[in-house]
């Protein structure tokens, strides 16, 4: 890799060991991908629960705190993976809570902003066209690059770290234009309404593209998608097909950058109703028994807070009910009273969390859950791999079943 006077004075140690460290990892990851220099980064987000990072993991931040390590470009978090205000009652242990109270503090320590959050599109800042980032969460990433028109690679913990240390990034991937060109084109002849719905389109092309480097562009979608559903759609596909970036004609920023003689020899794919109803056949059936209700993945907005406090109103759960969002938008329901109408009803709301990355498997062996409904068809494809048998449905439906304790 082509390096500036800067970095290779990192390289050498010149700028300390922490940054010697971040670097070497860097370069190293850039000659994998054949980058030919670095680009600079406008702020970091990092996946860092405990589930992922264990003991070895946060005995590496603080050795990196013991280097004296601080962030060059501001740096946020993804969810915890413990409230640390309500664990003993999922079941969690107080391991887990110790590696999360360790890796809070190793990260403040050098500088990183603890917003816990998958959203932060929607609650901290969102990224503007053009914009070179260092992102971690795939559903953050595939958001960023397609609706914003920003760029950036999945970083995995410890690249986005580095990153944050360096304020760079290897220039590969989606921080050039020629890996952003379409490489498969969708026709939706299909009218997605509900979240879920907008989650199975997502999925069934995540699934069509298989691969990180494939980029679908997408036409036959007629409405402009709320953020939420715009936020599901590219959630889903991100899941089911590691896809980090999409374009939908007429829609996103980067879609009318492309014609006729850029689309003609791909390949194209229709997605029917057929396709959706089987899909969605895989999770559950109507009168199927349910354990735990779960509303994560992605963290909800202040809107779909809302909507689930309406559909609490007056309803008595025979099942456990989770409802996980960010800090930001916690304190914003608090604050206008969703909260405690959610809470009313039995639903418990966790904040800063999402479901699936905080020792799922465990919570689920600990209470006894197997049979997990939710609206969100990200979470569903991911829970099938840690033990649960889960069932997909719209938010209302979601609700109205935990009243019944069955799928309805």
């Amino acid at each position: 890799m082509n390096l500036s006077q800067e970095e290779k004075a990192m390289s050498k140690g010149e700028l300390g060991e922490a940054a010697k460290w971040a670097i070497n990892h860097q370069i190293e990851v850039g000659n994998f991908f054949d980058a030919e220099d670095f680009v600079s980064v406008s702020n970091v987000h990092m996946m860092v629960d405990p589930e992922s990072i264990g003991v070895a993991g946060v005995k590496f931040f603080e050795n990196l705190v013991k280097m004296n390590a601080k962030v060059r470009v501001p740096m946020i978090t993804d969810p915890r993976g413990v409230d640390l205000d309500y664990y003993r009652p999922l079941g969690q242990t107080e391991e887990m809570a110790d590696i999360e109270r360790r890796t809070i503090k190793a990260c403040s320590s050098m500088g990183i902003l603890m917003t816990n959050t998958c959203v932060n599109y929607q609650t901290i800042m969102a990224p503007l066209y053009g914009e070179h980032l260092a992102y971690g969460d795939t559903g953050v990433v595939i958001y960023s690059n397609s609706v914003c028109g920003a760029r950036s690679n999945f970083e995995g913990g410890p690249s986005a770290l580095a990153a944050g240390l360096t304020g760079r990034t290897p220039r590969y991937g989606l921080h050039l234009d020629e890996k952003r060109k379409p490489t498969k084109i969708f026709t939706i002849k299909y009218e997605p309404n509900e979240l879920t719905d907008w989650g199975l389109v997502g999925a069934l092309i995540g699934k069509m593209c298989g691969s990180y480097w494939e980029v679908p562009i997408i036409e036959g979608i007629n409405k402009i998608p709320t953020s939420d559903e715009i936020k599901h759609f590219g959630a889903a596909m991100a899941s089911y097909g590691s896809t980090p970036l999409f374009h939908i004609k007429g829609i996103t920023p980067e879609a009318d950058n492309f014609n006729s003689d850029d689309l003609k020899d791909l390949n194209y794919y229709e997605i029917k109703s057929t396709d959706i109803n089987s899909l969605k056949a895989d999770f559950g059936k109507k009168g199927d028994k349910i354990d735990v209700v779960v509303f994560a993945a992605p963290q909800l907005s202040i809107f779909e807070m809302q909507k689930v406090a309406e559909l609490c109103h007056d309803k008595i759960f025979k099942v456990p009910v989770l409802v996980c969002t960010s800090p930001q938008v916690y304190s914003d329901a608090l604050r206008m009273n969703l909260i405690n109408q959610i809470e009313n009803s039995g639903a418990k709301v966790l904040q800063g969390t999402c479901f699936y990355n905080q020792f799922a498997r465990e919570i689920g062996i600990a209470n006894g859950w197997v049979r997990l409904l939710s609206n969100s068809t990200k979470i569903v494809n991911i829970l099938g791999g840690y033990g649960y048998k889960p069932a997909l449905a719209n938010m209302e439906k979601c609700i109205l079943s935990a009243v019944e304790g069955k799928l309805l």
